[in-house]
């Protein structure tokens, strides 16, 4: 993917940002949260946006990187940018479908056959007409995707070799209908809690198994508490990086374009540099992580998919099935 074409995906946003009104040149100062670790996939990103929105401002923006919570944790911090109480938040797009119900087209099992798929549609029309409708029912701006991977799965009870091994499991998962009914149609036992209660949930017994984003089991070393591993990807995420209208509204015209210019460098340098991380974790988790994984058939699994896409297409009115169209024309 080369930058001109990512310029391309910035400026339609850039042009929206216009919008919030033109502030005197001044310093501004932006608190950019996230709520996981300092070793997590959200770092890669936070790090090098700050890195250069301080550069393509010569210093005039001064951003501020808050990690694991400090300001609060990704199911308020959407609300709190709508609010203006928060700059800057990376957020996981499932933790966001509460909030923008729209969000769960992507949030769908198997929606994406592969990751070329996936920036085919985020890094296109698809995804530029998705954020403008985001930032016009919530005033939240969607700066960058980032990178797209994958919810690997873990478990205490046995190995998954195919879909029934799913059955009556307890698996925690996020506050999110999509993903508690994926995994109902995979006859487990959903059980939704906050990002924050997992560990402990993991470790007390209350959950069997989870699923996250393959760098998140190694950065929470869930490799030490979790015996089994799968690499379902039945579920991918992303998780962009948002900003108030109050804070996009402080900054001068200059000021928003080096902004927005820096959040689509920074999305393409977290999908490079992710992609590369993604194989070594996996093997980490398996070798010297000691976890147990095994050969499965993931037939079952896409099946009962399918049936979660296609319902979930009929309920959810015809915005929603015009987005779930449109990203499955963009598959090859």
């Amino acid at each position: 993917m080369s930058h001109s074409k990512f310029q391309y995906f910035a400026g339609p946003l850039a042009a929206l940002t216009l919008a919030a009104g033109t502030a005197s040149a001044q310093d501004v100062t932006i608190n950019l949260g996230y709520a996981a670790s300092e070793t997590s996939t959200y770092a890669v990103l936070a790090d090098k946006f700050e890195e250069l929105v301080e550069d393509y401002t010569d210093g005039s923006v001064d951003v501020k990187v808050r990690c694991c919570g400090q300001l609060m944790g990704e199911d308020e911090a959407f609300k709190a940018m709508q609010l203006g109480t928060v700059d800057m938040f990376v957020i996981t797009g499932n933790n966001v479908s509460p909030h923008f119900p729209l969000m769960d087209a992507f949030v769908l099992p198997y929606i994406f056959q592969n990751k070329d798929h996936a920036y085919r549609v985020l890094e296109g029309e698809v995804g530029r007409d998705f954020a403008a409708q985001l930032q016009a029912a919530t005033n939240v701006h969607l700066l960058t995707y980032g990178f797209v991977g994958d919810r690997d799965f873990y478990n205490s009870r046995s190995p998954i070799t195919s879909v029934e091994d799913m059955d009556g499991l307890k698996v925690r998962v996020p506050k999110n209908q999509v993903m508690i009914d994926t995994y109902e149609e995979f006859g487990a036992a959903p059980i939704p809690l906050p990002w924050a209660d997992t560990p402990t949930a993991l470790q007390t017994g209350t959950v069997e198994g989870a699923d996250n984003g393959t760098s998140f089991i190694k950065s929470q070393k869930f490799y030490e508490i979790m015996p089994y591993f799968t690499v379902l990807e039945h579920f991918s995420y992303f998780s962009p990086l948002f900003a108030s209208d109050r804070v996009m509204s402080k900054l001068d015209e200059t000021q928003r374009d080096a902004v927005m210019r820096a959040a689509a460098e920074a999305g393409i340098y977290h999908r490079e540099e992710m992609a590369a991380r993604i194989d070594d974790i996996r093997s980490f988790l398996t070798a010297e992580g000691g976890m147990e994984t095994a050969e499965f058939d993931r037939s079952g699994f896409i099946e009962a998919g399918l049936r979660v896409q296609d319902r979930y297409a009929a309920d959810k009115g015809d915005a929603f099935i015009t987005l779930v169209e449109a990203i499955r024309a963009e598959a090859e």
